[in-house]
């Protein structure tokens, strides 16, 4: 085990030298070029950083590659080109052998395999980047899935960690304070630990399956006690179509997904003050008559009575377009600097027209928003590059990381569905204004 740690932490420093030289390279070859062609070949450097670091942890199962994974998904706090790259290691992993995965098992739950499950499916339907899931048949013949974390993940997960943070510093990727580096870290370590316990999971599921109980048409698997540990999960078989299958059915049945999916992140938020963070479609099946199945809950972010308070507040004044107090809740959210440089109003205003127009609220979209041809991620790309000389006086806030990775996600999951739908009224279910 030591010999492997000692080829992780080699590899990640080798990946890390290698970058140190790019980026000094970079600095002294274009100190005297002028400010287009530094940015021009501060992007380039940021590409080929970006290949790397994902190629780089790529090869490597567990915490390293995880951390590529949620990486890829802030692209508020990665440079684009580095978030870029890094998407590839959402993709499936490569599974691991059986004959670790029999090992593993049979360590945590100190029986054999055979004894322990009438049937076990060696071949994982998915491989993930800390685990893999095979399907299997209890003794009592019920149906499940067992989750089976690989070995040694946790011990590496705080150096990974480490070695992937000085990476992007060296690089320059980490343009902020050391201050929202420390939180920005925390929310990501944190993340991390809470994903490879699985008994924390396992209590996650449950409140989560209680507060769903009476919501139809939400599925929640539950949690098999007797075959389940630290490392190990085993939950009953809820099975159904993927988001691609989804997107093929008629309207209506999309629009009954997309309600349940809707009511699954804000309910959350508003009424159980906890949230389900990670909604990459691979963590959702879907059935005909519009059933959402649920699953994978290690990212779960709890948040406090003055957190979603202040969330709702935001999203009132968003509504309303009242753009003054709309930059106060920016400054309460650690989103906007605390600062005297002026911002106009008309800056606000134009976002507010832009990210308001899936949610079908008036007067940004009147009725039904067609999220399959949905343009309101390139108006994002447009905006951006028009908006650049106000960027300085906004920062990625720890508060609202996880909240930004859910809300982007679950609206790529509608506009991959390809749904048509008027989500105004569910929009005034919980902003109540």
């Amino acid at each position: 085990m030591a010999k492997t740690s000692g080829k992780r932490f080699m590899k990640l420093a080798g990946m890390t030298a290698s970058i140190a030289g790019k980026a000094a390279k970079n600095s002294f070859k274009h100190l005297s070029s002028d400010e287009e062609k530094r940015l021009q070949a501060r992007s380039e450097l940021m590409q080929d950083v970006g290949i790397q670091i994902a190629e780089t942890l790529g090869e490597m199962k567990g915490a390293v590659m995880k951390v590529g994974q949620i990486a890829s998904q802030y692209k508020d706090v990665f440079p684009p080109e580095v978030a870029t790259a890094l998407e590839k290691l959402q993709k499936d992993a490569p599974p691991m052998p059986y004959t670790q995965i029999r090992a593993q098992i049979e360590r945590e739950l100190k029986a054999p395999v055979a004894e322990l499950f009438s049937e076990f499916e060696e071949t994982p339907f998915a491989a993930a980047s800390i685990g893999q899931v095979h399907k299997a048949v209890l003794p009592s013949g019920q149906r499940v899935v067992v989750k089976v974390q690989y070995p040694n993940v946790d011990e590496n997960c705080d150096s990974d960690l480490k070695q992937v943070r000085m990476a992007l510093k060296i690089a320059g990727v980490l343009n902020m304070s050391k201050q929202l580096q420390e939180q920005l870290f925390h929310e990501i370590r944190q993340s991390l630990h809470d994903e490879l316990d699985y008994i924390k999971e396992a209590h996650n599921l449950r409140v989560f399956g209680a507060f769903h109980a009476e919501d139809t048409g939400i599925i929640i698997p539950k949690v098999i006690s007797s075959h389940s540990t630290k490392r190990i999960l085993t939950l009953t078989e809820e099975m159904g179509e993927t988001l691609s299958v989804a997107a093929t059915w008629d309207n209506d049945i999309k629009q009954k997904i997309a309600k349940r999916l809707f009511h699954f992140t804000a309910g959350q938020l508003f009424e159980l003050y906890r949230m389900h963070c990670d909604p990459h479609p691979g963590n959702f099946a879907f059935r005909e008559d519009g059933s959402v199945i649920a699953y994978d809950f290690g990212g779960i972010r709890s948040y406090s009575d003055s957190e979603v308070q202040l969330f709702k507040r935001f999203a009132q004044h968003a509504i309303k377009g009242d753009v003054t107090a709309l930059e106060q809740d920016l400054i309460a959210l650690d989103i906007r600097r605390d600062d005297d440089k002026h911002i106009p109003g008309e800056f606000y205003e134009t976002w507010l027209s832009i990210g308001l127009k899936p949610l079908s609220i008036s007067p940004y979209h009147e009725g039904a928003f067609d999220f399959g041809n949905s343009q309101v991620h390139h108006e994002v790309i447009t905006q951006m590059r028009t908006s650049l000389k106000y960027f300085g006086q906004f920062q990625p806030s720890a508060m609202t990381m996880m909240l930004d990775r859910t809300v982007s996600g679950q609206y790529w999951n509608l506009v991959n569905l390809g749904v048509i739908i008027d989500l105004s009224p569910l929009v005034d279910d919980y902003i109540k204004l």
